[in-house]
Protein backbone atom coordinates (compact mmCIF):
# COMPACT_ATOMS: atom_id res chain seq x y z
CA UNK A 1 0.00 0.00 0.00
CA UNK A 2 1.31 3.42 -0.65
CA UNK A 3 0.82 5.71 2.61
CA UNK A 4 1.19 9.59 1.87
CA UNK A 5 0.42 12.69 4.36
CA UNK A 6 -1.03 16.09 3.01
CA UNK A 7 1.71 17.66 6.03
CA UNK A 8 5.00 17.07 7.46
CA UNK A 9 4.13 14.72 10.08
CA UNK A 10 4.25 15.17 13.51
CA UNK A 11 6.88 12.37 14.69
CA UNK A 12 7.20 11.32 18.19
CA UNK A 13 10.48 9.70 18.60
CA UNK A 14 9.98 7.42 21.45
CA UNK A 15 13.36 6.10 21.24
CA UNK A 16 15.48 9.02 20.34
CA UNK A 17 16.61 8.13 16.93
CA UNK A 18 19.31 10.45 15.65
CA UNK A 19 17.60 13.39 14.07
CA UNK A 20 18.68 12.39 10.28
CA UNK A 21 16.81 9.01 10.43
CA UNK A 22 13.30 11.25 11.96
CA UNK A 23 13.93 13.51 8.77
CA UNK A 24 14.27 11.24 6.82
CA UNK A 25 10.99 9.30 7.65
CA UNK A 26 9.10 12.66 7.45
CA UNK A 27 10.32 13.01 4.10
CA UNK A 28 9.69 9.69 3.28
CA UNK A 29 6.16 10.17 4.46
CA UNK A 30 4.97 13.14 2.69
CA UNK A 31 6.80 12.11 -0.82
CA UNK A 32 4.91 9.05 -0.22
CA UNK A 33 6.36 4.97 0.66
CA UNK A 34 5.42 1.93 -0.37
CA UNK A 35 4.05 0.12 3.35
CA UNK A 36 3.32 -3.22 4.52
CA UNK A 37 0.47 -3.14 7.37
CA UNK A 38 0.41 -5.19 10.22
CA UNK A 39 -2.39 -7.77 9.76
CA UNK A 40 -3.00 -7.62 13.27
CA UNK A 41 -2.46 -3.77 14.30
CA UNK A 42 -4.70 -1.52 12.68
CA UNK A 43 -2.34 1.47 11.87
CA UNK A 44 1.24 -0.01 12.35
CA UNK A 45 2.90 -0.10 9.27
CA UNK A 46 6.59 -1.63 7.97
CA UNK A 47 8.00 1.14 5.87
CA UNK A 48 11.24 0.62 3.92
CA UNK A 49 13.37 2.78 1.99
CA UNK A 50 16.45 1.44 0.56
CA UNK A 51 18.74 0.34 3.08
CA UNK A 52 16.55 1.26 6.07
CA UNK A 53 13.30 -0.39 7.63
CA UNK A 54 11.02 1.89 9.84
CA UNK A 55 7.96 0.07 12.30
CA UNK A 56 5.35 2.99 12.88
CA UNK A 57 2.38 4.01 13.78
CA UNK A 58 -0.10 5.87 12.67
CA UNK A 59 -2.87 7.18 15.23
CA UNK A 60 -6.35 7.25 13.85
CA UNK A 61 -7.17 9.64 16.43
CA UNK A 62 -4.75 12.61 15.96
CA UNK A 63 -3.18 11.86 12.66
CA UNK A 64 0.35 11.60 14.97
CA UNK A 65 3.42 8.86 14.02
CA UNK A 66 5.10 6.99 16.17
CA UNK A 67 8.31 5.83 15.21
CA UNK A 68 8.48 2.60 17.26
CA UNK A 69 11.62 1.38 15.38
CA UNK A 70 14.35 1.76 13.07
CA UNK A 71 16.93 -1.09 11.22
CA UNK A 72 19.32 -0.86 8.77
CA UNK A 73 18.40 -3.71 5.50
CA UNK A 74 21.47 -5.81 4.19
CA UNK A 75 20.16 -6.24 0.49
CA UNK A 76 19.43 -9.43 -0.46
CA UNK A 77 21.81 -10.88 -2.91
CA UNK A 78 20.43 -11.92 -6.18
CA UNK A 79 19.90 -15.96 -6.79
CA UNK A 80 22.89 -15.95 -9.01
CA UNK A 81 25.55 -13.96 -6.79
CA UNK A 82 24.50 -16.24 -4.21
CA UNK A 83 25.41 -19.38 -5.62
CA UNK A 84 28.75 -18.13 -7.32
CA UNK A 85 29.17 -17.31 -3.84
CA UNK A 86 28.17 -20.80 -2.50
CA UNK A 87 31.14 -22.21 -5.74
CA UNK A 88 33.62 -20.39 -4.33
CA UNK A 89 32.79 -21.25 -0.65
CA UNK A 90 33.22 -25.42 -1.94
CA UNK A 91 36.30 -24.73 -4.21
CA UNK A 92 38.54 -22.88 -1.20
CA UNK A 93 37.20 -25.40 1.17
CA UNK A 94 38.38 -28.50 -0.51
CA UNK A 95 41.40 -26.41 -1.32
CA UNK A 96 42.12 -26.39 2.54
Amino acid sequence: MLIRLNHKPAIDNIHKYPQSIVDRLSTLLTDGAVADADPRRKGFYDVTDGDRTFFIHISPVSGKVFLLASWRVEPALPLVARAASARAFECSAHLA
